[in-house]
């Protein structure tokens, strides 16, 4: 009993002692950056005042919800705690879809572990998204949003066991979805990996697939806090300084995607500035950081295809990148 108690007080001084190594970071680098005060007027069509015709799809960042549809998971107040990573439910963070028309949106959805892929599953996202769907090619990313319109949704589908989506196919197969996942509890190991693997990728117009940062930590089986908020939160008010450090250490032409657990205003505020160098938008070092507070021109059955999506057992939406938050919850 007193080796397990003393490893958990030693496990406690690591974290404070993380905590204080990023909190130092913060203190002596700041965590503004070139256009970190930008402020959008038009928060529901801000990506039209990018100009579509200019803005390509490999120059976008998006912030994203990680574990996106997980705000009613679980019994509330007993099981809900030790899975839930977002407050915010999935019809709202899509509430105002139908209202904005130039927006372009990435959707992660997997087979959960320990199920098999839900029947004809990839037909029934074809059917019901048909009309929006970008189809799998490695050309769109060198496109810019204008020649992707009236299509908005990259819909990423990874079954457990069923064929992956293939080239030309209206969904998007899994490798052009990537990450470096590291499963650790301790804020400034997972902040520090995340700039590690994100140094290791190539620049964002050189590459054909999108990659994934995650400023997210999570509970593990031997601690005695096992709530993902109070872990989660370990690292979710750093995410201004990841973005200042990235710009900082050069690496700010490889960020792309930039999820968490809890969205919340300023982590939609971080992705709505951006950088640009050059009059005309056109250098190659220019870089959008940029947050899809935003949307697709929906109608009411795609809204009840995310509920119905979400209430299956078998699937899980993984990642929402481009976190629509609606507008009356003023999260930007």
């Amino acid at each position: 009993m007193g080796g397990v108690l003393a490893y958990q007080v030693e496990r406690q001084k690591s974290i404070d002692t993380q905590k204080k190594i990023l909190c130092d970071l913060k203190e002596k680098n700041g965590f503004n950056f070139p256009g970190s005060d930008y402020y959008v007027q038009d928060r529901k069509n801000w990506m039209s005042a990018l100009i579509p015709e200019k803005l390509h799809v490999n120059k976008i960042v998006w912030p994203g919800t990680h574990d996106s549809a997980t705000d009613q998971i679980g019994i509330p107040s007993i099981t809900r705690p030790f899975a839930q990573c977002q407050s915010v439910s999935i019809y709202q963070q899509l509430k105002f879809l139908s209202e904005t028309h130039s927006e372009i949106i990435i959707l992660e959805i997997r087979t959960e572990f320990g199920h098999d892929d839900p029947q004809d599953f990839d037909k029934y996202l074809e059917d019901e998204l048909g009309e929006f769907l970008i189809h799998q090619d490695d050309n769109i990313f060198n496109k810019t949003i204008a020649e992707l319109l009236p299509k908005r949704v990259i819909c990423v589908w990874k079954p457990r066991k069923s064929p992956q989506p293939k080239h030309g196919s209206p969904l998007w197969s899994s490798c052009y979805l990537k990450d470096n996942w590291i499963d650790t509890e301790l804020p400034e190991r997972k902040f520090e990996n995340n700039m590690k693997y994100l140094s290791e990728q190539p620049p964002v117009r050189s590459r054909k697939f999108f990659y994934r940062v995650e400023n997210t930590v999570i509970p593990q089986a031997d601690n005695p806090v096992l709530w993902v908020k109070p872990v989660t939160d370990r690292i979710h008010p750093y995410a201004r300084l990841f973005i200042k450090e990235c710009i900082s250490r050069g690496y700010g032409d490889r960020l792309q995607i930039f999820s968490s657990d809890f969205i919340d205003e300023d982590f939609v505020k971080l992705a709505l500035v951006l950088q640009m160098q050059g009059s005309n938008g056109s250098s190659e070092s220019e870089q959008m950081f940029t947050g899809l507070n935003s949307s697709i021109n929906m109608c009411s059955r795609n809204f009840n295809y995310v509920h119905s999506l979400i209430r299956k057992q078998q699937v899980l939406l993984a990642c929402l990148f481009c976190v629509p938050i609606h507008h009356g919850l003023a999260f930007c």
